[in-house]
């Protein structure tokens, strides 16, 4: 079992940045990628960005150029530094990280952090 906390979420005006930390800990179990979801009232679950263990990213086109993620693997940490933020990216933003089991994979997630962005 893998637990994933989340943090750094909260309200802030359009324009301005927010940064979001994640921290895996649980058995030792091996992550192969972290990343980030979001999730607006009355929508489905989106990615925002992910981050596999050889250090290839992948961004939502709705956040490239504004969002950058990051992995501390040491610490089995991941970031998301969010700048030029917009109304449209409030929404609860979910970690997530993707462990092989053997068969295939699992994926944990975290309890989510309320990202809102005023106008």
């Amino acid at each position: 079992q893998v637990q994933l906390v989340e943090s750094g979420g909260g309200l802030v005006q359009a324009g301005g940045s927010l940064r979001l930390s994640c921290v895996a800990s649980g058995n030792g179990a091996d992550i192969s990628a972290m990343g980030w979801y979001r999730q607006a009232p009355g929508t489905e679950r989106d990615l925002v960005a992910a981050a596999n263990s050889g250090g290839r990213l992948n961004y939502a086109d709705s956040v490239k150029g504004r969002f950058t993620i990051s992995r501390d693997n040491a610490k089995n940490m991941v970031y998301l530094q969010m700048n030029s933020l917009k109304p449209e990216d409030t929404a609860v933003y979910y970690c997530v990280a993707v462990c092989p089991n053997g068969l295939g994979s699992d994926e944990y997630w975290g309890q989510g952090t309320q990202v809102t962005v005023s106008s």
